[in-house]
């Protein structure tokens, strides 16, 4: 999920020198070395796993990832200065934590983390195992009994290593270009730059430790709530706090009800309001309304005996219509993202050949703001990453990777690897640029248009897998292009050394090739995951895989009128996101986000009350105390989210050693009525 913020180059460089006027010392700004501490990549360990299990947890459930920057801004500022205090007050001497190292944590942390999304182990990767080869159908046209293959840690680890570092690689060179020259924003890479600069300051650093107990005590009641819930849900699915009919039984059956999870009431805190209202409309369009009147159709449109996953049935109306308005929503976002950025780099370089050479007089602010912008850019320069480096470890990893990937996924051919990565690297260009002008990363886009061509080219024998494995390919380097871009803004912001910015990529990404398949690994062992009618519903793997067949088969085997709803609803997508930018802002910030609309149409309402009540909660704490919120709504999002994933861990380790929990609350009609 992204939202459209702009920030201008003017205002943040106002905003740093603020910043840097309230520092508490001068302090010289550390070789590029000594921003890598072996304390900041412990840190960043800890995190990365912490953020790893929440991600997956968010990525198995409904498929809405929020930013978690903020929290591992203020994690990592709270561990090492944790660390720090204890370690002087036992006497010794301790080198001072500076913003660089914050900035490195950060970096460490998101690359870390980030993996367990681009990865594709919710998605793509997941899409090829049985159990989705199942609930699609034996006898679906084009789902193959041959195009499985389950998840296994060793081929699992392996194909996030060979895929996961070219990314880094492919726009290094383009660092200087894209943040210096074109003065790219990289909003959410700023805002996280303003959050370290902030920490290192007087008043920033007392904000920052209210912030961290803020954090601390919702974390606990979110961890001790997730405890206690779980001693009421029993054995099976149906049992506990979420499946309980808060408003009727009736509506229970739709799926509206509210399931007490910290984690979407989290998420509806730090999500923007409109796509939290965009979620809950979503749910009342297809639960309230579509799938009951399908429904009362069956018989006619579908089969009226069929089971409640068969996608001859209602199912299938719930995966395509999803599939189309996600699908639209892309769509229109790649075309619009392309279109500004062609538009921006032709202004700015019939921009740059008219300007005329003026040297004019500056007052004491501007000189001194230019000062600041020049240290910035010494600093940003000063350890450079040669492009020979880049470009050979690019060739050298797409050699590696050309070889290896096809030994993963046969049908896979390494000249379709090959040509892969000959057209990465302008996407990742494409994808980084757009993400600079308007925070939007499109990388499951760009992995979903390589799903569709490689599934078309390689055809029924061998499609899907060759469809599936392309997409991950492809969604991991423009994923990781972005954030790299992304993290290169923080670092240039914070006055951090661009070769530590790249290094910590490096080491975070290798963290995550680890974590992110370990804590991925820790759920598939303990939990039921991709069962429709269990908490771990994987949405986005059926919706992959039958995205995959697709692209082979085309739309010969959907229900009745059920292809000309998708058609209606994506072009609905289309002209939604039309009327989002042609509108006044006004009148846009009341229109829905497609995307966010899709999520419930295939899951269900539930999470969507609690992202709604989440949304709620901030609306009117806004009117309250409208500074209290913008100081402490992002720590208490964090803590309840962090607490309910900690939760996760005990909660696995009970599942795999079958210990279940004492009691079943159940809610059901009274016998007899």
């Amino acid at each position: 999920m992204g939202t459209e913020v702009e920030v201008s180059e003017p205002l943040i460089e106002k905003i740093a020198a603020v910043n840097d006027e309230e520092e508490e010392a001068d302090q010289p700004i550390p070789e590029w070395k000594d921003q890598i501490t072996i304390r900041g990549l412990v840190a960043s360990a800890i995190m990365g796993t912490l953020f790893c299990i929440i991600t997956h947890k968010l990525n198995l459930t409904v498929g809405i990832i929020p930013s978690l920057n903020v929290a591992a801004g203020l994690l990592g500022f709270f561990l090492v200065k944790s660390w720090t205090s204890f370690l002087s007050k036992l006497g010794f001497s301790i080198k001072p934590f500076t913003r660089q190292e914050n900035t490195v944590i950060q970096t460490c942390v998101v690359a870390c983390y980030g993996l367990a999304f681009s990865g594709g182990f919710g998605s793509s990767l997941l899409a090829m195992d049985e159990r989705t080869y199942q609930l699609i159908g034996a006898d679906y046209p084009g789902n193959r009994a041959e195009d499985v293959k389950n998840p296994g840690l060793g081929w699992m680890i392996g194909f996030v290593v060979v895929v996961s570092f070219l990314g880094l690689f492919s726009l290094v060179p383009l660092r200087k270009v894209m943040i210096l020259d074109y003065k790219l924003t990289y909003p959410s890479g700023t805002a996280t730059a303003m959050l370290i600069n902030s920490f290192h300051t007087n008043t920033g650093a007392e904000l920052a430790g209210k912030q961290v107990r803020c954090l601390g005590k919702y974390l606990s009641i979110s961890f001790f709530w997730s405890c206690f819930k779980w001693f009421f849900s029993g054995v099976g699915n149906s049992c506990g706090f979420d499946n309980f009919p808060s408003f009727g039984l009736t509506l229970f059956k739709n799926t509206f009800y509210f399931d007490f999870s910290p984690t979407y009431v989290g998420c509806g805190l730090i999500c923007p309001h409109i796509v939290n209202c965009s979620v809950l409309l979503g749910a009342i369009i297809s639960w309230g309304f579509l799938w009951p009147f399908i429904s009362q159709h069956a018989g006619d449109w579908y089969p009226a005996d069929l089971g409640s996953n068969d996608f001859k049935g209602l199912y299938g109306y719930k995966v395509f219509i999803a599939i189309s308005l996600i699908l639209g929503d892309g769509l229109y976002n790649l075309i619009k993202i392309i279109a500004i950025t062609v538009k921006e780099m032709w202004n700015r370089s019939t921009r740059d050949s008219k300007l005329p050479f003026v040297n004019d007089v500056q007052d004491t602010e501007t000189s001194k703001l230019l000062l600041e912008q020049k240290e910035r850019e010494i600093v940003f320069l000063k350890d450079g990453i040669p492009t020979w480096f880049a470009a050979s470890g690019y060739v050298g990893l797409a050699a590696i990777s050309t070889a290896t990937i096809p030994t993963i996924f046969p049908p896979l051919k390494w000249y379709l690897v090959l040509c892969s990565y000959l057209l990465a690297p302008a996407l990742a260009f494409c994808n980084s640029y757009g993400t600079g002008l308007t925070d939007w990363n499109l990388a499951s886009t760009y992995g979903k248009i390589g799903l569709f061509i490689i599934a078309s080219l390689v055809g029924t024998d061998g499609g899907v897998i060759a469809g599936l494995a392309a997409c991950g390919v492809m969604m991991s380097i423009v994923s990781t292009a972005a954030d790299l871009m992304q993290d290169f803004k923080t670092g240039y912001l914070t006055l951090s050394s661009a070769k530590s910015m790249f290094v910590s990529q490096l080491l975070g990404t290798a963290m995550g090739c680890v974590i992110a398949p370990l804590t991925f690994w820790m759920y598939w062992t303990a939990f039921d995951i991709g069962s429709p009618d269990g908490p771990y519903k994987a949405p986005y793997a059926v919706i992959f895989r039958e995205m995959a067949i697709l692209g082979i088969e085309g739309f010969s085997e959907l229900p009745k009128h059920c292809l000309a709803l998708c058609c209606g609803f994506f072009v609905a997508a289309l002209v939604i996101n039309l009327l989002r930018d042609a509108t006044p802002t006004k009148i846009s910030r009341f229109i829905p986000v497609p995307m966010a609309m899709a999520v419930p149409f295939y899951i269900g309402a539930y999470f969507a009350i609690d992202m709604f009540v989440g949304t709620v909660i901030l609306f009117i704490w806004e009117l309250v105390n409208q500074k209290d919120s913008e100081d402490y709504a992002g720590a208490v999002a964090s803590g309840l989210i962090c607490g309910d994933g900690i939760w996760t861990i005990p909660s696995a380790i009970l599942s795999i050693f079958r210990v279940n929990p004492p009691v079943c609350m159940y809610f059901g009609p009274a016998v007899g009525s």
